[in-house]
């Protein structure tokens, strides 16, 4: 299965963020990113323990991916854009897309974000949900 790399965090979804999601408040340049918590919501999806994925399957890992670079905040600003179009990006890597009306998807992105932390588990199982919900094949 493809992985997002932060090449590609900083070439597509950034990129189409800056570009298509702007709204009122700017993206600051890519450069000013907290270091290193980019690059471990990008690694997490993919981590295991004994040999075994913890996150098993597509939509698993899709849906770690976007809680994680909506709370962890990698970003000064724009982290529900920039993960919105990670995630869109991820599934198309993998042939996948949602089938959501931009409304319902900025709604839900904001949503994971004003959700209590204390309550992981259960925002990221209704991440995947959503994404069940929606995903079509490419």
């Amino acid at each position: 299965m493809p992985r997002i790399t932060i090449s590609e965090i900083e070439y597509l979804a950034f990129r189409l963020a800056t570009e298509f999601l702007e709204y009122d408040e700017p993206i600051p340049l890519f450069g000013s990113r907290y270091p290193n918590i980019l690059e471990s919501c990008l690694a997490v999806p993919f981590q295991t323990f004994n040999r075994k994925n913890l996150y098993r399957g597509l939509v698993k890992k899709a849906a770690i991916l976007f809680y994680l670079l909506v709370k962890n905040h990698p970003f000064q600003n724009g982290n529900k854009r920039i993960a919105t179009t990670a995630l869109l990006v991820f599934l198309y890597q993998n042939k996948k897309w949602l089938q959501v009306d931009n409304v319902e998807l900025y709604n839900f992105s904001k949503w994971v974000a004003e959700s209590n932390a204390r309550l992981k588990t259960e925002t990221v199982q209704a991440i995947e949900k959503f994404i069940k919900t929606y995903l079509i094949d490419l």
